[in-house]
């Protein structure tokens, strides 16, 4: 019988994937290899769906790179190695599009992961999630293990982190526009609101997630993304009419915003689920604004 165990279970993705135990941080620290190997033994897991990491926007990115790449890589070579150690039949990890090289033709690909070095800044983040995927290549190669691994581009929706300092994009902008309003203040972006992104969410990730741990099996990864771009400056537009703000907007370019874009190319994904529909931008952010206004007490923030 399949026993299905989530690290980071409690958070954005974790709550919308399938699983018979689902960690959160207060459970255990991952980077301790004694309390993940506790974890294995008690809970004998078949499969494992790996999600847990130390997660952060471009400012935490950049202000803690060396955290960011120990921390990320302890995390991931300890679930990997007790996967192997207690006979996991199949490990799911979530990668990044951020593993990509900063100047690489696009669309991303998942062949080119390896061609060059990511974004200056999420460096040490970056590199710690691709060792991920050779990890999950040399164990399958000498071990004969099953370690599949997914690469979606920027996950949003209800269970988010919306920390300001620390949380991604939108979710931080969320909460910037949640208290803007609350205190009649104006709403400042980092940045120029001009860079793109394609955002997928959280609840399409779940579907995915679920469809990939039952069907997929090559170590090749696989991108999940709508393959839509769209401006920061649209995503603000969408939240501030989610919220009905009718304050100052800011676009403060002396901050950093990262990548200009990094469009991802689906074709992968879309050979195997042709007609699979995504959840679109607009629908997504407004539902996540009114869960975070209905669940501000208790939002991770």
């Amino acid at each position: 019988m399949n026993k299905v165990l989530i690290t980071g279970g409690t958070g954005l993705v974790g709550s919308m994937v399938k699983g018979d135990i689902k960690l959160g941080s207060k459970d255990a620290d991952l980077r301790d290899f004694n309390q993940v190997k506790a974890i294995f033994e008690k809970y004998k897991p078949t499969k494992v769906v790996h999600l847990a990491a130390r997660v952060g926007g471009v400012g935490g990115n950049i202000k803690a790179k060396g955290e960011f790449y120990f921390d990320n890589i302890m995390i991931n070579t300890n679930i990997l190695e007790a996967c192997r150690i207690y006979n996991v039949e199949k490990t799911l990890s979530f990668l990044s599009t951020c593993i990509f090289p900063d100047n690489v033709e696009y669309p991303l690909t998942e062949d080119k992961i390896h061609l060059g070095a990511p974004h200056l800044s999420n460096y040490g983040y970056a590199y710690a999630k691709r060792m991920l995927d050779v990890q999950s290549y040399v164990y399958n190669d000498q071990y004969d293990m099953n370690c599949i691994s997914v690469i979606p581009t920027n996950i949003f929706g209800p269970n988010d982190n919306f920390n300001i300092e620390n949380g991604h994009v939108i979710p931080s902008l969320i909460h910037k526009c949640y208290l803007a309003k609350q205190n009649n203040t104006p709403f400042i972006v980092w940045g120029s609101g001009k860079p793109l992104r394609e955002f997928i969410y959280s609840e399409d990730i779940g579907k995915l997630t679920n469809w990939a741990l039952e069907n997929y099996n090559s170590v090749d990864p696989i991108i999940l993304s709508t393959s839509h771009e769209v401006s920061i400056k649209f995503v603000v537009g969408l939240i501030v009419n989610a919220f009905n703000f009718k304050g100052d907007v800011i676009f403060d370019t002396s901050l950093p915003e990262g990548q200009f874009r990094k469009p991802a190319d689906n074709s992968k994904l879309k050979s195997y689920l042709p007609n699979f529909k995504f959840t679109s931008i607009e629908e997504g952010i407004l539902k996540t604004v009114k869960w975070f206004i209905k669940n501000y007490q208790t939002a991770r923030k």
